[in-house]
């Protein structure tokens, strides 16, 4: 048998009736935050690595800037493990399509960290082999601009993607639980 939480109605400060009850919304905000805190500290990216910026995508991996402390220490090399897409590099027409069987293979929540000015926007290269940037194909949350781009901004960029992550709604418990 499935247990229910009946809503109560409540007066508001008012006097109004209300039809939520008021430790419903509580929990509810209280579960969002704590959700996000822990999705915001267990972030487990994979690196779609094709170009240049692979190396500042080891420097950022490094002892001396430890993305441990972020929650983002650990690449997964399966879409099917990882949550966070960084795509590292220049993608070409010919890549793209791969790209996006590689995001649609990820489970959700998912979100895309465009690495370096080729990922952003193409770069330098303006010729018909080069996708320029990969929102076009697929959605981006989070753009870390610089050719290549240093590792301060890529630590800068994961703890934008680390705030967005704690302010958004989690769906794990609706109105009825």
């Amino acid at each position: 048998m499935r247990a229910t939480i009946p809503i109560v109605p409540v007066g508001d400060a008012a006097g109004r009736r209300t039809s939520l009850s008021a430790a419903f919304e509580y929990l509810t905000t209280k579960k969002d935050e704590l959700v996000g805190w822990g999705r915001k500290f267990s972030i487990f990216p994979y690196p779609f690595v094709t170009a240049c910026c692979a190396m500042e995508f080891m420097a950022v991996s490094s002892t001396p800037y430890d993305t441990d402390r972020f929650g983002a220490a650990l690449p997964r090399f399966s879409p099917r493990q990882s949550d966070l897409l960084m795509v590292v590099g220049t993608i070409t027409h010919k890549q793209a399509p791969i790209l996006l069987k590689v995001y649609e293979q990820m489970c959700e929540p998912k979100w895309v960290m465009a690495f370096g000015a080729c990922a952003t926007s193409g770069g330098f290269y303006q010729n018909y082999a080069t996708l320029l940037g990969i929102d076009r194909i697929i959605p981006v949350d989070v753009y870390v601009p610089g050719c290549p781009p240093r590792p301060e901004t890529v630590i800068d960029g994961i703890m934008q993607l680390q705030d967005r992550i704690a302010r958004q709604k989690h769906p794990i418990i609706g109105k009825t639980f």
